[in-house]
């Protein structure tokens, strides 16, 4: 019975925190979206040039593949979001962008631009439009919240992969 309390209370968090986010206006998420990306540029400099093809264990994504994985979602969560269609079409960077930290810098910080710049085409009202995420109906709005939900994971796991190569991650940024 503690567990099946605990589980509810995690995925009501979950979802008011979701919700709340997607109750920003739009440029209340623009903002938001500009501090995460330069956060995440933040992360991708402090990494050194040989440790973007770093992997804390053979089965894990490298640190390159972590934000090139991050950079192919934020492609979708903005398309599906904003209904731009998405500038790589059916590329996945993660896959074809090579795994130096120029080129998955560029690739990121790309994505970002792409979502952030979909963001400013929209008014508040279109934030609450509809739209479908896999099975799911969900406001435009949400879109964009599970996509910084998802960028600020991946981002997250990177703290780990920065440690283990010696270097401090960078400071959080909350505002």
């Amino acid at each position: 019975m503690k567990r099946l309390s605990f589980l509810f209370a995690v995925l009501a968090i979950t979802f008011v925190s979701t919700s709340a986010y997607a109750q920003f206006t739009q440029s209340q998420m623009v903002a938001e979206w500009q501090r995460a990306k330069a956060y995440t540029k933040a992360y991708l400099d402090a990494m050194p040039d040989d440790g973007y093809g770093f992997k804390p264990t053979p089965e894990m994504r490298s640190f390159a593949g972590q934000m090139l994985h991050l950079s192919d979602a934020n492609y979708y969560f903005g398309s599906t979001g904003s209904g731009k269609p998405s500038p790589m079409g059916q590329t996945s960077n993660e896959k074809t962008v090579a795994q130096t930290k120029e080129a998955t810098t560029k690739a990121v910080m790309d994505s970002y631009d792409f979502v952030i710049s979909s963001l400013q085409g929209m008014t508040d009202a279109q934030l609450q439009e509809m739209t479908k995420i896999q099975k799911f109906d969900v406001a435009k709005g949400v879109a964009f919240a599970k996509g910084f939900e998802h960028q600020t994971h991946h981002r997250g796991q990177c703290t780990v992969y920065l440690r283990l190569k010696g270097v401090t991650p960078p400071p959080e940024q909350l505002f």
